[in-house]
């Protein structure tokens, strides 16, 4: 019997025990919403078939069994959410068909790029860059590395060292993405959402900026430690000049590309001025960038780049967290799992909250499907505080957004990790993933604890 097959197996046999056990302190709908979501969460897991396809079938059940209606279960398409996510797609695709983010790396690997070491922090500093301009880790990763893979064949960087690169492409897309809420435009905002709270991207940079940016820098140094190479490298720059120049001048259609870009940087950045949700600025811009005379970068065929599939899956990971607090499973999760008063000291919370989170992290594996179980119980177990409840969710976002051991605990790794992408194996992953979670306790704990409480958030 194959993986696939006993993930099928158990997802269906949790489910229906969950179903039909005698659950008290519970309601009937919640019940259900609970055995659907263990039984999806094992789908997911065992990955039966491609996450999208469980989704949708999760979500019809929640509609079909009476579990929740149309309007609860598809809340977040009503919202900013999902288009913020339609746009990213879209502004990542401009930013790659258009030249401009192959531009901007040669122009940096020429200037400050020259051995291993600087390698490493030029592959996180240029995924800071570049994080401003491509809102999705994906497209921005497999750029860097694309770039990156001219450094490795031109300077005759030995397979096992090319290896480590290709790691480090990948797993700096972790902890960077959490500087802007655009980083990650995917994930970011559901963080957001999951907390019931607004943030706009000033906020955010300014609560989460400088713990993503500590996380950042102790990732780096980690694989800088970890990761050292078997002999000493001397790029050769020659290449990649050749391919600069190439690229000829920089072409109209780069040039819009720039000038959108700022535009929605400006109007990211002064959300709190205008009062428009960053969520209908990253859709409109696209929208702009394909209309004749003053667009012209993004074609019909750009659609596809948006992954119908990826739009299920989060759905359906918001849909755990928005009808296990509409049938009352969240609280129910919360009473029954987490003890019974939640720690006053804000240090042992945030420590209590960060080992719960990984424990269920390593688990499940998902960072949304993590985020849709644990974060609106978490709310549920610190609600007596009287803190907002952004504070727990940015805590658990942060330790679970942060952090992987295996490919599969995180997206932004797994893919990567392929022949032709990266070109790691879970070996390089566990190697980092281990004091990774090191890295978490102290960001949680350390630094965000008392960064909240200067910023004003506690």
């Amino acid at each position: 019997m194959t993986k696939r097959e006993i993930g099928l197996l158990l997802g269906v046999i949790v489910g229906a025990v969950v179903w039909l056990l005698p659950l008290q302190g519970i309601s009937p709908e919640g019940q259900k919403c609970l055995a659907l979501s263990l039984m999806t969460v094992v789908f997911w897991a065992f990955q039966i078939t491609q996450p999208g396809y469980t989704s949708a079938l999760y979500l019809a059940l929640l509609v079909v069994l009476g579990v929740a209606g149309p309007d609860v279960v598809f809340k977040s398409w009503t919202g900013t959410t999902m288009w913020l996510v339609v746009g990213a797609y879209l502004i990542a695709t401009a930013v790659k068909t258009s030249g401009l983010g192959e531009r901007i790396a040669y122009h940096y690997l020429l200037r400050f790029v020259s051995g291993y070491k600087s390698i490493i922090i030029g592959i996180f500093i240029l995924t800071f860059v570049l994080s401003i301009l491509i809102p999705h880790p994906w497209p921005r990763a497999l750029l860097i590395m694309s770039v990156m893979a001219v450094i490795i064949q031109t300077s005759n960087i030995p397979k096992e060292d090319g290896i480590k690169i290709g790691f480090t492409v990948f797993a700096a897309s972790v902890p960077v993405s959490l500087i802007f809420l655009t980083g990650d435009a995917v994930i970011n905002p559901l963080a957001v959402e999951a907390s019931g709270g607004e943030m706009g991207f000033t906020s955010w940079l300014i609560n989460m900026g400088p713990p993503a940016l500590i996380a950042s820098i102790l990732t780096c140094l980690l694989i800088l430690v970890l990761f050292k190479p078997t002999k000493e490298v001397e790029c050769n720059k020659d290449e990649i000049k050749q391919k600069l120049d190439a690229m000829g001048p920089m072409t109209a259609i780069e040039k819009r590309t720039l000038f959108w870009i700022v535009i929605a940087i400006v109007l990211w950045m002064t959300d709190t001025l205008h009062g428009i949700n960053i969520g209908w600025i990253t859709l409109a811009i696209p929208m702009l960038m394909s209309m004749p005379i003053i667009g012209k970068v993004l074609t019909p065929k750009d659609w596809s780049a948006v992954p119908m599939q990826t739009l299920a899956f989060l759905t359906a990971a918001i849909a755990i967290g928005v009808v296990g607090g509409a049938t009352g499973m969240n609280a129910w999760i919360a009473d029954t799992l987490l003890p019974s008063t939640a720690p006053s000291n804000l240090f042992l919370l945030a420590g209590v909250i960060t080992l719960i989170v990984i424990g269920i992290h390593m688990v499940l594996g998902s960072v949304i499907a993590v985020m849709g179980v644990a974060v609106p119980a978490i709310i549920a177990f610190t609600a007596p505080m009287g803190i907002d409840p952004l504070v727990p969710t940015l805590i658990a976002y942060m330790a679970i957004a942060g952090h992987y051991v295996l490919p599969f605990h995180h997206l932004n790794v797994l893919v990567g990790a392929a022949e032709d992408t990266g070109g790691y194996t879970q070996k390089e992953s566990i190697r980092l993933g281990v004091p990774l979670i090191a890295v978490m306790f102290i960001t949680t704990v350390g630094v965000m604890v008392p960064w909240f409480s200067i910023t004003g958030l506690l």
